[in-house]
């Protein structure tokens, strides 16, 4: 059964040593990192973008799928961790936060259910708590087949990488890391977080408007702050060139702030800084 346990059935091994994997699961896609901790190497990153949008089930059908299909992910793992990546999220600071309450936090901007499991994640470097709806279908199987695993939400991931990489950074920084369909854009000042928000989009036009909507209403100077991407995107593509044109200071995230990188690359930002 799941729990509201972080680390569910903690086993004796030491998750510091030996293959460890890493799973990331939306709705739009699936991802999986198998690293080998003992030579710091990375071994393999399977990535996998569904032409439609699943349902749980079906998503729990491809994650059995590549399961039975790729030999990489059917060998024995020190240590699981479980990413979940859905819109069923919210930010609450750590001062306003009580657990008895956590789907007053959520109903008033996702559609939430009295049977669903509501659970949260702590941000190391500020004073925020993420409160979220995790797959408990996908947590189930986890279990199911491993025994024990940690789980969190691709938002607690993505800031805590973004705020170690901007300690001692007091510009006003803007982090966009893009996905196929949506992308999440974070604001920092003064090595704190100033906003977390996830948007959909289609066209570069989509993607430019909520970029220029955010600086607005937060008052940014297009000509001061910087702006760094990180994701589904490569310097020639069209995302790239309209947050140039608009923005002074635009930037690919450098492969030195990443955990890990595959290929020379930052798509797959979360689960290639998820350990």
């Amino acid at each position: 059964m799941v729990t509201g346990q972080k680390i569910i059935q903690k086993n004796n091994k030491n998750p510091d040593k030996g293959i460890v994997l890493s799973i990331q699961v939306s709705l739009s896609g699936l991802s999986f990192f198998v690293l080998d901790n003992d030579k710091n190497q990375v071994i393999d990153l399977i990535h996998t973008a569904f032409e439609k949008t699943h349902t749980p089930q079906e998503l729990l059908d491809q994650l059995v799928h590549h399961f039975n299909t790729h030999k990489v992910l059917q060998q024995p793992f020190s240590k699981t961790t479980l990413i979940h990546d859905n819109e069923m999220v919210t930010l609450v600071p750590s001062a306003l936060f009580e657990e008895e309450y956590l789907s007053d936090y959520l109903k008033y901007n996702t559609k939430i259910f009295k049977t669903d499991f509501i659970t949260y994640d702590v941000i190391k470097n500020d004073d925020i708590m993420i409160v979220y709806v995790p797959f408990v279908n996908i947590n189930n199987y986890i279990f199911e087949r491993f025994g024990s695993f940690e789980y969190k939400h691709s938002t607690t991931v993505a800031l805590d990488r973004i705020l170690e990489i901007q300690k001692n950074n007091a510009k006003e920084s803007m982090y966009i890391n893009i996905a196929e369909s949506y992308f999440d854009l974070v604001v920092t000042k003064n090595n704190a977080l100033q906003l977390y928000n996830r948007f959909e989009y289609q066209t570069k036009e989509d993607f430019i408007y909520y970029v220029l909507f955010v600086s607005e209403q937060l008052g940014l100077n297009t000509e001061e702050f910087e702006c760094v991407l990180m994701g589904a995107i490569k310097k020639d593509d069209e995302l790239y060139s309209i947050a140039y044109k608009y923005i002074r200071h635009v930037s690919l995230l450098s492969k030195d702030k990443m955990l890990y990188s595959h290929n020379n690359s930052t798509h797959n930002f979360t689960i290639l800084n998820s350990f």
